[in-house]
């Protein structure tokens, strides 16, 4: 298993559409293994293929306290949610150390595929609801900060930006 690059927002790569996965092979195997390694160091809840410049449907998540509860979905697709909505504040290992309140559906039922191709659904709630629709998101070519007003927007992208620059700099340095 290795650690992958996550693309940092704006990255324009974040807002390229993934393809639905069609093959099940041992490559798909190691790349979910792989993104779980990577979330797992990051660290982080969740992990969409698109972030690490993989353009496939696949997503890993894990909430749990332990790192101990992964949860794979191939070709996620949101089956129901519900009408009640609820605030969560966000944050994305693509715009490290930004968190902003962002309005979802407080429940959602999902149907996905697994490593083997085979279908299942879930239903969720609270952080888990949050995290599969913030992930299934990147998998759209969209990212958590487009639900911000257009000021917020703008000041993540101007931060992000600089800090990219100055790790640049850093390194540069370094040699």
């Amino acid at each position: 298993m290795s650690i992958l690059n996550i693309l940092r927002y704006p990255d324009p790569r974040l807002h390229k559409v993934a393809k639905p996965v069609t093959v099940f092979d041992e490559r798909l195997k190691k790349l979910a293994a792989d993104m779980a390694e990577t979330m797992y160091d990051a660290p982080g809840v969740g992990l969409a293929a698109s972030q690490v410049d993989v353009h496939e449907q696949l997503i890993v998540i894990d909430i749990s306290d332990t790192n101990s509860e992964l949860r794979v979905f191939i070709n996620p697709e949101i089956v129901w949610a519900s009408a009640e909505t609820k605030v969560y504040d966000e944050g994305c290992l693509s715009v490290p150390g930004i968190y902003d309140g962002v309005e979802r559906p407080a429940e959602v039922k999902v149907k996905a595929l697994d490593l083997d191709g085979k279908s299942f659904e879930v239903k969720a709630d609270g952080l888990l609801a949050v995290c599969i629709q913030h992930e299934m998101d990147h998998l759209k070519g969209k990212v958590f900060v487009e639900y911000l007003s257009p000021l917020k927007r703008n000041r993540i992208k101007t931060k992000m930006l600089k800090e990219e620059r100055e790790e640049i700099r850093s390194k540069q340095k370094v040699r």
